[in-house]
């Protein structure tokens, strides 16, 4: 490890240039010649009867080339999870993004005003908003033929003896906690163009997080519009942000494809920020009651949660997070005794999806909150009760998670010392200082049947190396990790490799972006595809060297042996003897990695990641006490990764997760009245801005992770999961009052102040 060259080295994104110059390429500055322009008819009510649809005005206007509505769509197809979701809809709205109908025109002015020309006659129906009333027996029902508004996803995990446990602990602690709904706030917004060769192949044009999941999808709803058996090719634009947003295929896709067939020419759709706002998906809200118990040392005894989450109208992977909030419910400590249920709950409120951190966040928003409540009665510091209780190397997890390199303890080591805790935690008087720590996925998840990604590597005559990688790069940086892999491996500049990702014509399937796995999973993948082709040039060369190949080696470009300093050869060289010679070859190579971690069986047991990534953050808070104001005076985050294969793009991780983590905590939150989002744009909407950036300390722990590439694990999500439970434990520290419900905002925090006034 100590003759790294490329990795481990501080190097910029590869991205970074095109980026900073306007040269980067996103989906709205694709254009197509012949291109239509698509424009969509959403819902005016959250719940309603659709009475008359009148497309007639619109289908007459100039520039118009096709108007559609759901009797443009075979009437059995549906999308996402639970296969609930028509991508236009007939006879029920059930919420205000519903898509009616959709226009395809020469310009999106036209397309616009043709949307004002499509009448539509509503019956209003009384909707349902609270997933609690939802829940009640006589609720209306959302999906008559489902029987029920909670959704038949039999979320339940049982580990050891939950009701023994609690006789035998000393301390016990209850309390109910709720998130808000929150959204992405990708700086790009979501699009697509679909366009249709002359043999009804489709080619789409995308920001897709899953191109080889999303080409599925697209097939099966080529599938369904009666072309069988037809190609679909997804080339990507550079991605201006995903977090998670764009897991899923969206109805606006299907609608940009139906446009396209009927009008034959390429269609664009693109989101404004207002449909970006109110026509993705969130991150769902959730309510949680949780209840910890403790032996008399502050020996974890017990953990119970159950949850409800709020479904929306339509199932998307929002519904499937309790799967992954179970790893810290079930493996965030050592805690022998779990059980945990959850809902998840229709409503006519907007449908949720995927988020950074995929459940995590909520549920460790609960746990470590209750933990430092747990403390508090047990008379122990929080600090020595989560050191006491930390997980291990070597350790199995009730859930069957094995842990394999663990730095947990040096991570809460770190903040402790960094923050000065035992000098600062406990004095009040306005300041306080909190923390939280995690556990999240590290090495892959087997969401799917498969968690691999393929690899193809070809070299040139001249030592320059092209890299066919299944990942996508959404900002992260993977382009930049999977070069300096494959360059490291090779012996050659970095700057001698380059990586080609988006296009699924010529790219190796990959499940996607999503549960930190590019790097462990895709790195891998690279390392596989990097060695092998490293033997070939190594065995090209031994004969040109005239030396056993077992012992030569690549460096900086140069071909030698290891025992012998006058054999050696520039790489060129060798590969060219290789290619210029009777039946002589080009060099490839190609490498599947599909990681060695299992799929839940129907307990919710299995070991769900190869390895497993850990931190903890620390914050240090001043409240001010006549406004309620909070105020983050230093902010320590540190995280185990294994090996930092780019510490420069690891902080860069780390300062944004945990920035999303802070807006997360303090202000985010869409307000919705009656299923109508009343916050949709960035002036009402509150992210943190570059001047809300705290003094910020990332520190990296390096654990070698044995089965992660060169000792790598993921690090994409974990930067925001504990930063909204560390605040909330530092404001109580300062002041005394604990808030439950995200955000953290000044009303609650003031009015929390003045709940404890009375009572003192």
């Amino acid at each position: 490890m100590n003759s790294l060259t490329t990795v481990g080295q501080k190097i910029p994104k590869r991205d970074a240039p095109p980026k900073a110059i306007g040269a980067a390429v996103y989906i709205q500055d694709m254009k197509v010649p012949g291109m239509l322009h698509g424009k969509i008819l959403y819902s005016k009510h959250p719940h309603a009867r659709i009475l008359k649809l009148d497309t007639s005005r619109a289908e007459k206007l100039a520039g118009v080339r096709a108007v559609i509505t759901a009797a443009d769509m075979p009437s059995t197809f549906r999308i996402g999870v639970m296969k609930d979701n028509p991508p236009l809809k007939t006879g029920k709205v059930l919420s205000i993004r519903d898509e009616i109908a959709a226009v395809a025109a020469t310009s999106p002015e036209i397309a616009e005003e043709a949307l004002s020309l499509i009448e539509v006659e509503y019956e209003v129906l009384p909707g349902i908003f609270d997933p609690i009333e939802a829940m009640k027996e006589g609720a209306m029902l959302l999906h008559e033929e489902t029987k029920s508004n909670v959704l038949k996803l039999p979320w339940k995990l049982v580990c050891g003896d939950v009701e023994a446990a609690k006789k035998e602990a000393v301390f016990i602690v209850e309390d109910t906690f709720s998130t808000p709904w929150v959204t992405h706030c990708c700086l790009g917004t979501s699009g697509c163009i679909a366009q249709f060769d002359t043999n009804n192949n489709l080619t789409m044009y995308s920001n897709t997080q899953i191109p080889s999941l999303a080409q599925n999808d697209y097939i099966e709803a080529l599938n369904a519009f009666g072309l069988k058996n037809k190609r679909v090719r997804i080339v990507q634009c550079v991605i201006g942000g995903g977090f998670g947003s764009k897991l899923d295929t969206y109805s606006y896709e299907y609608i940009a494809i139906r446009l396209s067939l009927k009008t034959r020419k390429p269609v664009k759709i693109i989101f404004s920020r207002e449909e970006e706002f109110f026509a993705t998906s969130p991150r769902q809200c959730t309510i949680t009651k949780i209840s910890h118990g403790c032996d008399r040392e502050g020996r974890l005894m017990f953990r119970e949660i159950e949850m409800v989450l709020d479904n929306g109208a339509y199932t998307s992977w929002g519904a499937t997070t309790p799967s992954v909030m179970m790893l810290p419910i079930s493996s965030l400590y050592k805690v022998p005794n779990v059980k945990y249920t959850a809902k998840c709950v229709y409503t006519n409120n907007t449908y949720s999806q995927a988020m950074r951190g995929y459940g995590n966040p909520q549920a460790t928003f609960a746990i470590e909150s209750s933990l430092d409540q747990l403390a508090e009665i047990a008379g122990i510091d929080p600090y020595e009760l989560r050191l006491k209780n930390a997980n291990e190397p070597g350790e199995v997890t009730p859930q069957r998670f094995k842990i394999t390199s663990c730095g947990m303890k040096e991570c809460i080591e770190e903040v402790v010392k960094r923050l000065n805790w035992k000098g600062k935690h406990g004095r009040g008087a306005g300041r306080g200082v909190g923390m939280a720590s995690l556990i999240h996925v590290g090495g892959g998840a087997r969401v799917y049947k498969s968690d691999g990604c393929g690899t193809i590597i070809k070299m040139d005559d001249f030592g320059k190396v092209d890299v066919f990688t299944g990942a996508s790069d959404i900002g992260q940086g993977s382009e930049t990790i999977i070069a300096q892999i494959v360059a490291e491996v090779l012996g050659i500049p970095i700057d001698d490799v380059n990586v080609i990702n988006n296009d699924t014509d010529i790219c190796p399937w990959d499940v996607g972006v999503h549960a930190s796995r590019t790097t462990f999973v895709a790195g891998n993948a690279a390392l596989g595809a990097a060695l092998k082709i490293k033997s070939q040039v190594l065995e090209a060369a031994a004969k040109l060297l005239e030396e056993d190949p077992a012992y030569l080696d690549i460096k900086n470009g140069i071909v030698f042996s290891t025992r012998n300093k006058e054999k050696s050869t520039p790489l060129g060289k060798a590969l060219r003897k290789a290619h210029y010679t009777l039946g002589g070859k080009m060099l490839m190579a190609e490498y599947f990695y599909d990681p060695k971690n299992e799929n839940f069986d129907k307990e919710f047991k299995g070991n769900l990641s190869v390895s497993y990534a850990y931190g903890t953050h620390g914050v240090e808070v001043e409240v001010d006490k006549e406004t309620g104001q909070v105020k983050i005076l230093d902010y320590v985050a540190a995280h185990d990764v294994g090996k930092a294969i780019n510490p420069l793009l690891l902080e860069g991780q780390i300062y944004g997760g945990g920035l999303q983590g802070v807006g997360y905590a303090l202000g985010e939150k869409m307000v919705y009245v009656n299923g109508e989002l009343k916050n949709g744009n960035f002036l009402d909407y509150k992210i943190p801005t570059a001047k809300d950036v705290p003094p910020m300390q990332a520190v990296i722990v390096e654990t070698d992770e044995k089965d992660g590439p060169f000792g790598a694990k993921g690090i994409g999500e974990p930067g925001l999961v504990p930063t909204a439970p560390a605040i909330a434990n530092a404001i109580y520290d300062a002041v005394g009052v604990r808030i439950k419900d995200l955000p953290i905002t000044p009303e609650k925090v003031l009015k929390a102040l003045k709940g404890k006034e009375k009572i003192g």
